[in-house]
């Protein structure tokens, strides 16, 4: 796990969404906006994958069930088999972006590198002044929102990325045990 990254509230991820799509100017360096490396971080920060799977998505990768998607997936770094339901906002997102590009739904959505994902977000990063962002941030960020919104419930968090244990969970996201968090809050006292 990357412990020099950090995860970016949505405030700096829109940002970042946004300076990627308008495309930027920095150092003399034209960027042109590139809505391909944009939407592989969106992925990342809504489904909490890790990037080298979310290049290994195609459309078909989405398998409807009844109503629904979801992704069966094995992950690229650990082996382990996901199967997760995806929002139908996401699929649908997906599907638009797929369209728009003319990829085949056997194809891969985003046939790019993840050093090319890399180097593009070093430098959007580098032009809004951004310290300790990478990658793996749109992953964190997922995961502290995920806790946050769901009564701290660092169990979920930790099945969702599939951590060995909570304690891989708490160090990954950087958040100490919420109960931790209100026993220390209720006993601070100034005699």
């Amino acid at each position: 796990m990357n412990k020099r990254t950090r995860a970016i509230d949505e405030d700096t991820y829109k940002l970042i969404i946004a300076t990627m799509k308008n495309g930027f100017s920095y150092q003399g360096v034209q960027y042109k906006p590139n809505e391909r490396i944009a939407t592989v971080l969106v992925l990342e920060y809504n489904l909490g994958l890790r990037v080298g799977d979310i290049l290994n998505l195609c459309v078909d990768s989405f398998v409807k069930d009844g109503s629904r998607y979801r992704l069966d997936i094995y992950e690229q770094k650990t082996g382990k088999y996901r199967n997760f339901t995806v929002p139908n906002e996401i699929y649908q997102y997906v599907r638009d972006y797929a369209y728009a590009h003319n990829i085949s739904s056997k194809a891969k959505l985003f046939p790019i590198t993840e050093r090319a994902v890399l180097k593009h977000l070093k430098a959007v990063c580098a032009y809004l002044g951004l310290e300790g962002v990478g990658s793996h941030s749109f992953r964190k960020g997922f995961a502290t929102n995920v806790y946050v919104n769901n009564n701290y419930n660092i169990e979920l968090v930790r099945t969702l990325l599939q951590h060995s244990s909570v304690s891989v969970t708490q160090r990954y996201i950087g958040i100490g045990s919420k109960q931790l968090e209100d026993a220390i809050q209720k006993n601070i006292c100034f005699g």
